[in-house]
């Protein structure tokens, strides 16, 4: 019989909320998280009910302005930036430094928020918060020579970015532009976060960077965050739906934009043989049930290869390790090895499992079902935000699960016959942002690789976003304008030589200047 798993001490969401409204009583209010604009926290907007997805906790919702809130906060923003752009370079280095180390010192409640608030197990919710102080730390050591030549945008910068990656993209990206001269808007997603940027943006608002944080929903702020004439550039991280929008409306504005959506990003596997290599690497690419924008939810396999595949991938996915990221056997044992918790919500839960279940009548061949069973949890805990890791063959063409990405632990095996049917099944969603091919022969990756649209492709390994001096964009549908990583975040939040042309993806392959 299983143990009997207890909440790890001192890990509760109320020991963390009450820890929130000891660090930063300005930016927290009883049992609500405040607006900040107009370099002041502002305690308006309709804070909606949110509970955990971990175990229906509920937890902080977002205080969501209406429209017309939203255009004061900008305007606001656009003050902010015209007196930030001219602070000499070493006091925004010196205060963007001070924040990075406030920031190192509340490490332990930024992540316990993050596994509160979107589910992440510890080992990945402490990793998001190291990536993000550690990648700006890279950019506040390097600055002066990315801005050699190089002055802030003319407005603030607006960030609109997807629940996942709050801190390692987020707040990296804010702190960033803002240390490149520009004030910064953001706003927080609407399925999690909340507690976690608040605190974020409190410690650095401490330290005088010029930011502005709001909530409210993409339809009612849009006009604000991405058509508002104020707005210098808009940043989105997030799905192709909304992301088309707001690429239209920046379009017809020929406002500056990084604008990085969804795609299908997939695993080739052709005259290939390393099998123990690959099989170790499964488990790996289930971190987070796959909610990240470089998971790869999709193998294309080559059809005689598909019983060595089976044996090699079948023992690895039976090894993941599921459920409450804070469960523990006494409330003193160090914090669960998890390779994933809940999905966002149980909305999210819902549709995965029919996605599921209508692929599987329409024709699928389900090859792995992971069970509650396996999974460690509570006594009597809410699961309805979990889904078990499934593994289909040959999603049929009408479902969901053969041409998007299912953003959860579901992966879709292919079989293909031919170096043709490969590159067409690596490359069903118009493109994507990373893909690998798992080849024997050098001379076969060079000779196929040109021809996966795919930004980034690995041989044999996984490919990720990646923060410091390599580039990172998208292409096809997975990815519209300036790209970045390294340098070119700098550059793309700034203003360089006239008739500058930054790499990017454009209909016209130039950006605004």
């Amino acid at each position: 019989m299983p143990p009997t798993l207890t909440l790890k001490s001192g890990t509760s969401w109320d020991d963390a909320w009450q820890r929130c409204l000891t660090v930063a009583p300005e930016a927290f209010r009883d049992d609500r998280a405040l607006n900040l604009w107009n370099a002041a926290w502002q305690a308006d907007g309709r804070a909606l009910p949110a509970v955990s997805p971990v175990d229906g906790t509920p937890v902080a919702g977002p205080p969501r302005l209406d429209r017309a809130t939203a255009r004061h906060a900008v305007r606001a923003a656009l003050d902010q930036h015209r007196a930030w752009r001219h602070v000499p370079l070493p006091e925004r280095r010196a205060r963007v430094a001070a924040t990075l180390d406030a920031l190192a010192e509340h490490r332990d409640l930024l992540a316990l928020l993050l596994v509160w608030e979107i589910g992440k197990p510890w080992r990945l919710a402490r990793a998001d918060v190291d990536r993000a102080i550690d990648g700006v730390r890279w950019y506040v050591d390097g600055i002066h020579t990315m801005l050699d030549g190089r002055t802030p945008l003319d407005g603030p910068v607006s960030n609109i970015a997807s629940w996942n990656y709050p801190m390692s993209v987020l707040v990296h990206a804010l702190l960033v532009q803002a240390l490149a001269g520009n004030a910064v808007v953001a706003k927080t997603p609407t399925d999690g976060g909340v507690a976690c940027l608040t605190l974020a943006a409190a410690l650095a608002a401490r330290e005088g960077i010029p930011v502005t944080l709001v909530s409210g929903s993409g339809g009612e702020l849009s006009e604000a965050l991405v058509r508002a004439p104020e707005i210098g550039c808009v940043s989105f991280v997030g799905g192709r739906d909304t992301g088309a929008a707001v690429a239209t409306a920046v379009a017809d504005l020929g406002k500056r934009h990084i604008l990085e959506q969804e795609g299908l990003n997939t695993w080739g596997v052709w005259n290939y043989t390393d099998w123990d290599a690959l099989g170790a690497l499964i488990p790996k690419l289930f971190d987070y049930g796959k909610q990240r924008c470089t998971a790869y939810p999709r193998f294309v396999v080559q059809r005689s290869l598909f019983d060595a595949f089976l044996a090699a991938y079948l023992p690895a996915v039976r090894t993941l390790r599921i459920g409450h990221p804070l469960a523990v056997e006494h409330p003193d044992d160090p914090y669960p090895a998890l390779d994933f918790g809940p999905v966002i919500n149980a909305a999210k839960a819902k549709e995965l499992d029919d996605q599921v279940a209508e692929a599987i009548d329409r024709g699928a061949v389900p090859l792995h079902r992971g069970t509650p069973a396996d999974a460690r949890f509570l006594p009597g805990q809410d699961t309805s935000a979990y889904v078990q890791p499934v593994t289909l063959l040959n999603p049929p063409r009408s479902s969901p699960l053969h041409h998007a990405e299912p953003f959860g632990p579901v992966d879709t095996i292919v079989l293909v016959d031919t170096e043709a049917e490969l590159l067409a099944a690596m490359n069903a969603s118009n493109g994507a942002l990373v893909a690998t091919l798992s080849t024997d022969e050098r001379a076969t990756f060079d000779r196929l690789a040109p021809h996966i649209r795919a930004f980034k492709i690995g041989h044999g390994v996984p490919r990720s976003r990646g923060d410091r001096d390599e580039l990172f964009g998208g292409y096809g549908a997975s990815w519209r304008g300036a790209f970045v990583g390294g340098e070119l975040l700098v550059r793309a939040v700034t203003r360089g030589p006239a008739g500058e042309r930054l790499p990017g993806n454009f209909p016209d392959h130039r950006l605004t200047p």
